[in-house]
């Protein structure tokens, strides 16, 4: 089902005249009632009559993490506080977080693209939606919520943890849409194994996947031990949440709310704009948001885009899943890797359990990366030689993927810890990090 077939389906020129009407409004509101972009427009000598096609997007100022944390807590407001009706903010763990604001509109416009995610990945009225997101500021569960609500599911929301909890309503309730984080996920599969739940009682059919990036090769793992379609979409708290972007059914590259965001991918070191299919960091325009309007918000996030009509019937132009973030990019003597790439290694071998930790420590002026492991055959406690042949085999295929020698360590089978949010899997002890 296509949710909204006239923005979903519709000519690039007509999504072309759409986005630069509300650009150019977007623009004049932000240089009229946000301090912080008229004060960036005016060192720049830009004025918003400045901006005559979307070509001109480039000449807009960006915005970063450190705008918005500086604009605490309600500095990038552009209505009165009395409009706003909702306040969001970022999951950071440490500081203040990154908060947003939402009027009436903003809510009906959120609802309405969680709606058109919630459809292109399969997602019905007949469904029994069980949401496993955390609540409060963060933006991941109530965006779902009031999208499943809008297409008429009916919603259980859980909340995030107590497994016990969610094992029970996922079999009372016959349960047929999972709302969590992939980590989350995975862990409840591991549970459902481990307590011999009956895979029948067990009535899901499909994963919307948020909050926290994932390779190919975990999804993978979910689908197969959940008998499930899992399908990932992307937002920022900064940009409105979850519903800027989201794959269907095919899960090939997730298609955009081009009528509400518009998107650029820029080179991370130079922010220059980069071709169409070109990987880069993903930058993005809100075009109808009216509590927290942001210009060129820089997300760190990679990516590429593709505006080729997809085989769903949707014209919308499509990302890419996230490659890795910029700030996420860890340099090892000189050689730039990614979360991501480990995790790829780690899912796509039979003899290890799906979870993993990854240590960084410094010896000197060098770093060092150990990734600690579960292997999942309890009996090679007791066989030194196989043990010791499987660390060689995820060391050396390690190597072939990231190009440096990482210390493996093996682990016992549930030693490493399991997440019920987003996986914290880095741990940084580099001295001069």
């Amino acid at each position: 089902m296509i949710w909204n077939k006239e923005m979903e389906c519709a000519d690039k020129e007509t999504i072309r005249e759409i986005q630069l009407a509300r650009l150019k409004k977007t623009v004049e509101t932000c240089y009229e009632r946000v301090p912080l972009y008229k004060r960036k427009f005016d060192e720049i000598g830009l004025k918003p009559e400045h901006i005559k096609t979307l070509a001109d997007v480039k000449h807009l100022p960006f915005t970063t993490a450190e705008d918005l944390k500086n604009s605490y807590p309600f500095g990038m407001f552009a209505v009165d506080k009395r409009e706003v009706v909702r306040i969001h903010g970022s999951s950071g763990t440490t500081g203040k977080p990154k908060i947003v604001g939402y009027t009436k509109q903003d809510l009906d416009n959120w609802s309405e693209i969680m709606a058109r995610v919630i459809c292109a990945a399969g997602g019905t009225p007949d469904d029994i939606v069980q949401i496993a997101f955390g609540y409060g500021l963060f933006t991941g569960g109530f965006g779902l919520h009031y999208g499943m609500e809008k297409i008429g599911a009916m919603v259980v929301p859980l909340s995030s943890g107590n497994t016990e909890r969610q094992l029970m309503i996922m079999q009372d309730f016959g349960s047929t849409i999972l709302i969590a984080t992939p980590s989350y996920a995975l862990y409840l599969a591991d549970e459902i194994e481990k307590r011999g739940i009956d895979k029948d009682k067990i009535k899901l059919r499909l994963a919307l996947f948020g909050g926290e990036g994932h390779t190919e090769e975990m999804r993978a793992k979910i689908e197969k031990q959940l008998g499930i379609l899992a399908t990932e979409n992307y937002g920022l708290s900064e940009v409105g949440g979850p519903g800027y972007a989201g794959e269907c059914y095919l899960k090939q590259g997730m298609h955009i709310a081009e009528d509400q965001y518009y998107t650029e991918i820029v080179d991370p070191d130079t922010l220059e704009p980069l071709p169409m299919g070109e990987k880069g960091e993903v930058v993005i325009t809100s075009l109808v948001k009216q509590a927290f309007p942001v210009l060129r918000y820089r997300t760190r996030d990679i990516s590429w885009l593709n505006d080729e009509p997809c085989e769903c019937g949707r014209t919308s132009m499509r990302m890419a899943k996230i490659q890795g973030r910029t700030d996420d990019m860890m340099v090892i003597r000189g050689v730039n890797v990614f979360p991501s790439q480990i995790e790829s290694v780690v899912m796509g071998m039979k003899e290890v359990e799906p979870f993993y930790e990854i240590v960084l420590t410094s010896e000197g002026y060098m770093d060092r990366i150990e990734v600690k492991v579960e292997f999942s055959d309890a009996s090679l406690l007791d066989d030194f030689t196989k043990l010791e042949a499987l660390r060689a085999k995820i060391k050396h295929n390690l190597r072939v993927i990231l190009n440096i020698d990482a210390k493996v360590t093996l682990v016992s089978p549930g030693t490493l810890p399991r997440f019920e949010g987003k996986g914290r899997r880095v741990i940084d002890h580099r001295k001069n990090k």
